[in-house]
């Protein structure tokens, strides 16, 4: 018996198990990572990484069950990995190739740690990550600040999912939109490239779409992120092209552990998940994000900036009651605007003992996840409607 699998079937199925190998292979690299972690006793950014390895093969078994994002937004997420390891691998090459030319000038002995201007903002990126240590236990309140600015990413996940009020509709809902157009001008190129265009799942002002074109945008910011990130502990940071562009102080709980904004995009990404397989509700769902996002950013940088009163917290962490107030205080108004003023009591008491009860396990994994998992609960629990009553 011969079967016949049309071209459509066969793009749904080759990029279905690409993705899907892509967060297996994702899965053994960060256990890989994770192990190394433990062997320098960075246990807190091993364990840490382990719990992301996990994460990614319940993405990987949802996706063979499921699907964790449609066709074609699959295929466009396959080419944008492929995008972002090409030029990662090529800035690696390129640094390879400055190292050697500065090794070979070291041999030679003209090579000067001076005369900056004459060097180019590679070689400069090169000696910060290798003739300096990257990574360090305390770091500037400057770059404290503009470490934490990228939990600000949290609004642009408001604005995929929700818009802007009645001004603006949301961001995803645009981006099906304009591939909806894009399709109807080059349907003949989309025919040959991806398949069917009757094929194309959403209509226009479909939530459908908004709801899993945020899901596709997550996993795309993730696999961004990450992908510099494995090359930055396995390779080196000065291979990072990430770090390039950033130049960040690394703190010593990221050797041979990925970063903490890894951390959060697992967290969130995982949570997003369980409100895509119907297990939480959505007003549940971003005040876990929402408080992930702006309130542990908010008690970090208080407590630099203004924490005169220290506090000796369960498992040795030192932070301040300013800290402390700004962000359950933040955590407390979140909730009361998604939430009510009841289960706002709840989310903000749950975000206080993830701060004061530190683990082993980053608390960007954790907050997005226990906060949803738990309001979740004590609204099951407790039966009484979300809202202003």
């Amino acid at each position: 018996m011969v079967i016949k699998i049309t071209y459509f079937e066969f793009l749904i199925s080759f990029y279905g198990l690409i993705f899907t190998l892509f967060f297996f292979i994702l899965a053994f690299l960060m256990f890989f990572i994770g192990i190394k972690g433990h062997i320098v006793q960075n246990h807190y950014g091993g364990i840490s990484t382990i719990i992301c390895g996990i994460i990614f093969i319940s993405f990987g078994f949802y996706h063979l069950s499921f699907g964790l994002i449609l066709y074609p937004f699959i295929g466009f997420t396959v080419w944008w990995i492929g995008i972002i390891v090409g030029i990662n691998l090529i800035f690696g090459l390129i640094v390879r190739r400055e190292l050697k030319k500065i090794e070979v000038k070291h041999q030679m002995g003209n090579y000067s740690e001076s005369g900056g201007s004459q060097k180019s903002s590679i070689q400069k990126f090169i000696e910060m990550m290798t003739q300096e240590n990257p990574y360090q236990d305390n770091i500037s309140l400057k770059m404290e600040a503009v470490r934490k600015s990228f939990h600000l990413w949290g609004i642009l996940l408001i604005l995929a999912y929700f818009g802007f009020f009645f001004w603006v509709p949301p961001l995803t809902d645009m981006i099906n939109r304009n591939v909806l157009d894009l399709i109807k001008e080059t349907e003949w190129l989309y025919n040959i490239i991806w398949g069917d265009v009757d094929k194309y799942p959403y209509k226009r002002k479909d939530f459908q779409a908004v709801i899993d074109i945020t899901m596709f945008s997550l996993i795309g910011a993730l696999f961004f992120m990450i992908i510099p990130d494995i090359i930055r502990v396995v390779w080196g940071p000065e291979y990072s092209f990430l770090n390039f562009v950033t130049k960040p102080i690394l703190r010593n709980k990221e050797y041979n552990s990925i970063g903490p904004q890894i951390f959060l995009l697992v967290g969130v990404s995982f949570s997003y998940m369980l409100y895509v397989m119907g297990l939480v509700n959505v007003l549940v769902l971003f005040t876990g994000i929402l408080i992930a996002c702006f309130s542990d950013a908010l008690a970090a940088l208080v407590g630099r900036f203004y924490g005169k009163h220290k506090i000796n917290c369960i498992g040795g962490d030192i932070k301040s009651v300013e800290g402390f107030i700004a962000g359950t205080s933040s955590a407390f108004l979140i909730g009361l605007i998604l939430l009510g003023p009841f289960y706002a009591l709840f989310g903000a008491l749950i975000f206080f003992l993830l701060d004061f009860f530190p683990t082993y396990i980053a608390d960007n994994i954790l907050n997005p996840i226990v906060i949803v998992v738990s309001l979740h609960l004590v609204i099951l629990l407790l039966g009484i409607p979300i809202g202003w009553y």
